[in-house]
C-alpha cells in the first residue's frame, strides 16, 4: 500500500465546518448510528442524496408504480363492492315486491 503523506490527502479530501443547533446534531447522531455509519460518512451520504435530489435524479418511477398499483388495488376492491352491494339492493327489492304480489318462494 502506498504512503500517503498529508499533503495527498489534503488533494483528495476537503474540510468543511458547520455549525448545528443541539436538536439538529442529536437528530445526526441518532441517524448516523442507526444506519451503522460514522457522522462523517452520514453527512457524505446526505450530501450526496441532496444533490441527487437537486438534479432530479432519483428512483420515483419504481415509488410511483407501487403507489399506482396501490391506488389500482383500492379501485378494484371499491368497485367488486360497489357489483356486492348492486346485488343485493336489487335482490332485496325483488323479494319485496314477490311479498306485496302474494308470491312467495315457499310456494314454489
Amino acid at each position: 500500500m502506498p504512503d500517503l503523506k498529508s499533503s495527498d490527502l489534503s488533494k483528495s479530501n476537503k474540510r468543511v465546518t458547520t455549525t448545528l443547533s443541539d436538536e439538529d446534531y442529536q437528530r445526526l447522531v441518532y441517524w448516523s448510528e442507526k444506519n451503522g455509519c460514522s457522522i462523517n460518512q452520514y453527512i457524505k451520504d446526505a450530501i450526496s442524496l441532496k444533490i441527487r435530489l437537486d438534479n432530479h435524479d432519483y428512483d420515483l418511477p419504481e415509488l410511483w408504480l407501487q403507489r399506482m398499483n396501490q391506488l389500482v388495488d383500492i379501485v378494484t376492491v371499491l368497485s367488486q363492492n360497489i357489483n356486492s352491494l348492486e346485488h343485493i339492493t336489487v335482490a332485496g327489492f325483488d323479494s319485496l315486491s314477490r311479498l306485496t304480489r302474494g308470491d312467495s318462494y315457499l310456494n314454489d
